[in-house]
């Protein structure tokens, strides 16, 4: 076996692993939302995704990026003992300062937070109460970081399918007794019980204990709290720009067409986000350990976005055929309106994975400075764009400036990353990905044709040639009759 087909069967594999759970998490997803979405309707949604929105946007500011410059800092450490024992308890103090310093900037904020989403201080208390999920989910990032620093794909996978089931377990009884009453407690016992499920999965890794003053987490720290600062300031920006286009929406219109718009957003970041997930978990942690090397760093990243543009285009096609009928069984009727923006946004989630696979290469080689700019840069053309398509559009154009999103998101990480660290992509893979996009834009004008039988057949013949071409191409890398045939053995 050679190594390309070696890292193209390790792709697959953590694809594999963290798609089924993904696809566990899907069904817990859908059975959740469902149920919300009958329970407490599209104002209920909306103010769960606000609510959301709030703590992400404080959490982006007080989490310090430690999710992210903790396993870079991890996973470097995990050949040396000694080191990785001094990293984890530097992180581990980290998350507790940071988590604490979240909860606690919530709960005084907790009216003017409030305010802002509400128009109101009617939900004063429930910011108030909810504060603690900050530092329940800065605890359990904490673990996670671990777990996928070291590459423990099975714990990490089971520890996210577990707290999700748990949750599940916990909400629906909340959401069926006290309808919209039931969110804040949701929120808080939910994110409890996902912090719990990671304690006990990390603890099954032994690691040497280490004790440090607080001179010394700092001092040893530094790297980690200089780069988690950076990356903190872009979760920052990215969460903002998607809060602000809430509230923008929220006074602009009303609160049920914020839950439109977390409804549509839901479906194309976590129903079609299965290989995005395994981008987050497995493949940043192994660009981080041959970063310095630039053609390995090319390798990657080209095998990284060849599979994860051949796995998503019959997804993407799938969506693009059944949306109406998908959107029904996720939600209700009620959510139809949401059928263009998702249509126009899945175009582009071919697109974001091909970016997203560069993106990783600024995070991996540390680079900071330049990864700020980019990030303030690609949020406020995100920011305009979006409130403008939504000012003057609505939903359908919300998802039309999506797809132009993405678009732009992939040409500007493509002329920097070739200017700065002479990356590029080989013809093999643009013709994959041309062959792609085509395929997906052909569905999407397919769906136009007024003849019902034709658009029929035209896109069921789609369907099959997409699902062809993704096999065809795949098994040319990791010849699946030799993979199957070696795992059988």
């Amino acid at each position: 076996m050679t190594d390309s087909q070696s890292s193209y069967r390790q792709i697959i594999k953590s694809t594999s692993v963290f798609g089924g759970v993904h696809v566990f998490n899907i069904v817990i997803s859908l059975i959740k939302s469902k149920f919300i979405a009958l329970w407490i309707g599209p104002a209920g949604v909306g103010m769960i995704g606000l609510f959301n929105s709030t703590l992400n946007l404080i959490s982006s500011f007080t989490n310090a990026g430690i999710e992210t410059s903790g396993v870079k800092a991890i996973s470097a450490s995990e050949k040396d003992p000694g080191l990785l024992a001094k990293e984890f308890s530097i992180l581990k103090r980290l998350v507790w300062i940071s988590g604490i310093i979240g909860a606690v900037l919530v709960a005084l904020c907790s009216p003017i937070l409030s305010r802002i989403s509400f128009g109101n201080e009617d939900q004063t208390l429930a910011f108030g109460l909810i504060s603690l999920t900050l530092l329940f989910k800065q605890l359990t990032a904490g673990r996670l970081v671990l777990l996928q620093g070291l590459s423990k794909i099975q714990f990490l996978a089971k520890a996210n399918l577990y707290g999700n089931i748990i949750g599940l377990l916990i909400s629906l009884p909340l959401y069926y007794f006290f309808k919209i009453d039931g969110i804040v407690p949701s929120i808080l016992f939910s994110s409890f019980a996902a912090m719990i499920v990671a304690f006990y999965f990390s603890k099954k890794i032994t690691i040497e204990k280490v004790k440090l003053s607080n001179k010394e987490v700092i001092i040893e720290g530094k790297h980690l709290i200089l780069l988690g600062f950076s990356l903190s300031f872009i979760g920052l920006l990215t969460t903002l720009s998607s809060y602000l286009l809430q509230v923008f929406i929220s006074n602009y219109k009303d609160i049920a067409e914020v839950g439109f718009y977390s409804a549509g957003m839901t479906i194309l970041n976590t129903y079609v986000g299965i290989i995005f997930t395994a981008m987050a978990t497995d493949y940043y942690p192994r660009l981080a350990k041959i970063c310095s090397d630039s053609i390995q760093v090319k390798k990657m990243v080209t095998q990284q976005s060849i599979v994860a543009v051949l796995l998503l285009t019959p997804i993407v096609v799938a969506f693009l055929i059944f949306a109406p009928y998908v959107i029904q069984i996720l939600y209700s009727k009620e959510f139809l309106p949401i059928v263009p923006l998702v249509c126009w946004g899945i175009l582009g989630m071919i697109i974001k994975a091909v970016s997203w696979s560069m993106g990783y290469i600024l995070i991996a080689k540390g680079d900071s400075k330049l990864f700020v700019k980019t990030s303030i840069g690609f949020n406020s053309i995100f920011l305009i764009t979006n409130v403008l398509g939504y000012y003057f559009f609505g939903l359908f154009g919300l998802g039309i400036t999506f797809l132009v999103n993405y678009g732009i998101h992939f040409f500007g990480l493509k002329v920097i990353v070739s200017r700065q660290y002479g990356f590029g992509f080989d013809k093999t893979f643009y013709k994959i990905f041309v062959c792609c996009i085509v395929l997906c834009a052909a569905t999407f004008l397919s769906l136009n044709v007024e003849l019902t039988v034709l658009k029929y057949i035209l896109t069921s013949i789609l369907f099959l040639t997409s699902i062809w071409f993704s096999f065809t191409e795949l098994n040319k890398r990791l010849h699946f009759k030799d993979f199957l045939s070696r795992k059988n053995k």
